[in-house]
């Protein structure tokens, strides 16, 4: 049944992930541009030159920000990943410890045992 479940899973966020790759590439490509326009921002001394670049890096945040919906094809990737990880753990694997009970009664007839050997 796990290994069901974690098929139904992947294939939803495989499906996911497919459906945003085209605005997972834009979105991409818009940080990477944003991140060009602040570098051209900081290393320029014209005060013409800084007010066009941040004109240009609004326009780039507009487009960001159209793109954001891509975030869910990032975590449709990291679902993915998490399933490929968990694919071949064992089903159960259930740990039994055996504790010592504080239970004086338990304890009571440990010693009544002890006790009449």
């Amino acid at each position: 049944m796990k290994k069901f479940m974690l098929f139904i899973g992947g294939l939803v966020a495989l499906l996911i992930l497919l459906a945003n790759l085209g605005p997972m590439v834009l979105l991409a490509l818009s940080v990477w541009l944003l991140y060009i326009c602040f570098k051209k921002f900081i290393s320029t001394d014209s005060t013409a030159a800084k007010v066009g670049w941040v004109i240009l890096g609004l326009i780039v945040v507009s487009i960001t920000f159209s793109n954001i919906y891509a975030v869910l094809g990032v975590a449709a990737a990291y679902a993915l990943y998490l399933i490929y990880k968990n694919w071949n753990t064992p089903e159960a694997s259930v740990v039994h410890e055996i504790k010592e009970e504080d239970d004086p009664f338990t304890n009571f007839e440990k010693q009544w045992a002890e006790l009449n050997k």
